[in-house]
């Protein structure tokens, strides 16, 4: 299985977006919140990233944190696609005030994905 973000990969409607943050869910494992919403009529998952600008005055350091968050998703997205059949709308938050280790993210986002599995 390919391991890719494609850009059907990601969430860029505005409506999506606005009906996620209505609408959705949330959990939270350090230092990623997801927030979700199951849809039924979208072929495959999008997802989202952000990265709050109050906290990272820099956007090379906003930006270097995204591109983590989406690394570890798309190492593990195939897991949450295959396991669960279920297609959702997700944005990952980033809530630490500080940069933390890859490692860190990886694992969190490993029980982010888990945790929407079971939803």
């Amino acid at each position: 299985m390919k391991l890719n973000l494609n850009k059907t990969d990601r969430l860029k409607s505005k409506k999506a977006i606005t009906q996620l943050f209505e609408e959705g869910k949330s959990f939270k494992k350090y230092p990623l919140r997801v927030l979700y919403l199951p849809v039924d009529d979208v072929e495959k998952t999008r997802a989202g990233f952000s990265v709050p600008k109050r906290l990272f005055k820099l956007a090379v350091t906003r930006n270097r944190i995204k591109r983590q968050i989406r690394e570890a998703y798309r190492l593990q997205k195939p897991s949450l696609e295959k396991e669960s059949g279920k297609k959702f709308v997700l944005m990952f938050i980033y809530i630490a005030k500080e940069e933390v280790a890859y490692t860190r993210l990886e694992k969190a986002m490993a029980v982010l994905l888990k945790q929407l599995r079971e939803v």
